[in-house]
C-alpha cells in the first residue's frame, strides 16, 4: 500500500488528516525540543571550556532555558493530543 492510498483513505471522513497532522505536530514538537536542548547543552559545554569560573552561572541559565524549552514542547504535545482525541 502507498502513502498516497493511506492518505486518500485518511481523508476520506476529513477526521483522519486531522488526527494524522496531530500525531506529527508532536513529533516535530518532540524533535525540536530535543534539538534546542542539544544546542544550550553543547554552548554551555563551550562557555564553560572558555571561562571556568562562569560554570554555575552558565549551568543555572541553561537549567532555566531547558526548562523553558521542555515547557513549550509539553505544550505543543498535550495540543497535538486533544486535537486527536477530539476528532477521533
Amino acid at each position: 500500500m502507498s502513502l498516497l492510498n493511506i492518505i486518500l483513505q485518511a481523508a476520506a471522513d476529513g477526521k483522519g488528516l486531522a488526527v494524522m497532522g496531530a500525531g506529527i505536530g508532536a513529533g516535530l514538537a518532540a524533535i525540536g525540543a530535543g534539538l534546542g536542548i542539544g544546542r544550550i547543552g553543547g554552548s554551555a559545554m563551550e562557555g564553560v571550556a572558555r571561562q571556568p569560573e562562569a560554570a554555575g552561572k552558565i549551568q543555572s541559565m541553561m537549567i532555566i532555558i531547558a526548562a523553558l524549552i521542555e515547557a513549550v514542547a509539553l505544550f505543543a504535545a498535550v495540543i497535538c493530543l486533544l486535537i486527536s482525541f477530539k476528532m477521533a
